[in-house]
């Protein structure tokens, strides 16, 4: 968060820090991970709490998101989230290869995992719904760099921190870059364990007309489970169905 945002700016990032936790937070514990001085924290709390955007739990003398953030959240994932047009196709999907399937969006250079839908239990992602993940090592958020604007490409290279998850993750735009022009080219995206060891996924881009990219669908899976070249033959029911929402959302004012 900037430091020029002002009084909004730090509110929301004290709100971004309690919803960091994935618990109910003490005090002391966001002071201790806080930028802010005792008494600036202290007011911006008191003040989110005062408007429902924390709740604080007077016998554990802890806060967590408020129920106004809930009813925002809804509102957003209503007007400018994907998943209620995407949610059949996925659906659908997911029945169809009996694998995961992630639905997802990006922002501030990161992808966010608005959906996920499957059909097994037989194993799991880290991506689950809600989580923030890097783009340059996930299969959606290839797909999504890939066919952004070039200026929105460069911006949100810089803020990847390119941590080499595993051994086969980019570790600079040098190496990304070039796979990029060719997930343009071929209008799909791999990961190949690049974010999670063990983990594969093939993923096409949600694009509008004039192949304005909104999001990206992705068949994931385990490598005990199927091969690169496995999925790489689900590649067509991936494509026709990253087409069939992107023509429903075509007549949809929804924020590029």
């Amino acid at each position: 968060m900037a430091a020029n945002d002002g009084t909004v700016g730090k509110a929301l990032e004290v709100l971004d820090q309690v919803a960091a936790f994935g618990r109910p937070v003490r005090f002391s514990e966001l002071l201790d991970a806080s930028p802010f001085p005792k008494a600036t924290l202290y007011r911006l709390v008191q003040t989110l709490t005062k408007q429902h955007m924390l709740t604080f739990d007077h016998e554990r003398n802890t806060y967590t998101p408020g129920l106004r953030l809930v009813r925002l959240a809804h509102a957003a994932w209503q007007q400018s989230s994907l998943v209620p047009i995407a949610r059949p196709h996925i659906d659908q999907l997911a029945e169809e290869v009996r694998e995961a399937v992630h639905l997802a969006q990006i922002d501030h250079g990161h992808v966010i995992f608005v959906d996920k839908r499957k059909k097994t239990n037989m194993f799991d992602t880290l991506a689950q719904t809600g989580l923030v993940a890097p783009s340059y090592c996930t299969g959606v958020g290839k797909a999504i760099l890939a066919f952004l604007p070039e200026d929105r490409r460069d911006e949100a290279l810089k803020m990847q921190a390119f941590v080499p998850y595993t051994p086969h993750t980019h570790k600079s735009p040098d190496s990304l870059t070039p796979e990029l022009a060719e997930i343009r080219k071929d209008g799909i995206a791999f990961d190949r364990e690049e974010h999670e060891q063990g983990i594969i996924s093939v993923a096409a881009p949600i694009l509008r007309s004039g192949d304005k990219v909104v999001g990206a669908i992705s068949i994931a899976t385990s490598t005990s489970r199927r091969s690169l070249d496995d999925l790489n033959g689900l590649s067509p029911i991936l494509l026709e169905t990253a087409s069939r929402i992107a023509s429903e959302i075509e007549p949809w004012h929804f924020p590029n």
